[in-house]
């Protein structure tokens, strides 16, 4: 058991830094990996946020997600406001230059990611995606 652990960790992890590398690659010269994730995700609510939720969120310290938006906030993807129920809060939001940045960093990713599937062949991939989001959600508690 112990070497299967230690063996499934490894594959996961080398997985994970070879598309890592692969994708920020192909993202949009001086978009890093971190701040795409961010715009994504903000795209895809739409709603306001604040930096402590999006730290929490995506496992990072206050500091580095503060870092993350203080860049996106200077190449204007997203805006900063402060927080009208707490003052010593912001509240973040997506911008529509960050909904392109992040639309154009999707057409430069698909086909990176796309690639990967069809190496792998998108039968297995869907055979092994509901693994995988059981695995995240049980690293999640």
């Amino acid at each position: 058991m112990d070497n299967l652990a230690s063996l499934f960790f490894s594959e996961i992890s080398m997985v994970d830094q070879l598309m890592r590398y692969k994708i920020n690659r192909a993202l949009p010269k001086g978009m890093e990996l971190s701040q795409f994730m961010l715009l994504n995700y903000l795209a895809t609510i739409s709603e306001e946020r604040r930096p402590s939720q999006l730290a929490k969120l995506f496992q990072l310290t206050r500091g580095a997600m503060t870092n993350t938006l203080s860049k996106l906030e200077e190449a204007g993807y997203v805006h900063m406001r402060p927080d009208w129920d707490d003052a010593r809060r912001k509240c973040v939001v997506i911008s529509s230059s960050g909904r392109k940045a992040r639309e154009d960093g999707l057409k430069k990713i698909n086909p990176v990611i796309e690639e990967m599937v069809d190496a792998v062949g998108i039968e297995k991939v869907r055979d092994v995606l509901p693994i995988i989001r059981e695995l995240r959600n049980a690293l999640k508690n």
